[in-house]
């Protein structure tokens, strides 16, 4: 299958079409969901999309980082029809590749309990040394 990864913005529209077609939209809390997903698309350090040969947009993966030491991944969805064929783990490669490389920077997310395989299969591990501050309560809900 063919595609390629590039480093695009999105709109937060664009954003909120691409996730009714993954799973990655149940992350998201209903409160202020329209706001933060402009403010997301706008403001995550890295940006990369994923496209198949038809220009759709297939994969995308943001990543907050200070391209000195540490990377978070804030969001990694692939449209569901394309799971399973090697998109999440190049984007997280070449998230990885931007941000500063394997050999200089430590790489970071939160996963739901359906992803926990995914990343182990990609080498990432639980640690024991990441606090948590949150005074946030969410109401789940599915982007549709």
């Amino acid at each position: 299958m063919e595609y390629k990864i590039i480093e695009e913005r999105l709109t937060a529209n664009e954003y909120i079409e691409f996730l009714k077609r993954t799973d990655l939209g149940s992350q998201y809390p209903k409160e202020r969901f329209e706001e933060r997903i402009n403010t997301l698309v706008n403001k995550v350090s890295i940006s990369l999309v994923a496209r198949n040969v038809c220009n759709e947009i297939i994969g995308v993966c943001f990543g907050i980082t200070d391209f000195s030491y540490w990377l978070f991944i804030t969001d990694l969805g692939v449209v569901r029809e394309y799971t399973g064929k090697g998109i999440g783990k190049a984007l997280v490669s070449r998230l990885h590749e931007l941000a500063g490389g394997k050999d200089n920077i430590i790489m970071y997310t939160c996963v739901n309990e359906n992803a926990i395989g995914f990343y182990e299969k990609i080498g990432m591990y639980k640690p024991n040394d990441v606090m948590v501050y949150n005074n946030v309560e969410w109401t789940d809900f599915i982007v549709e």
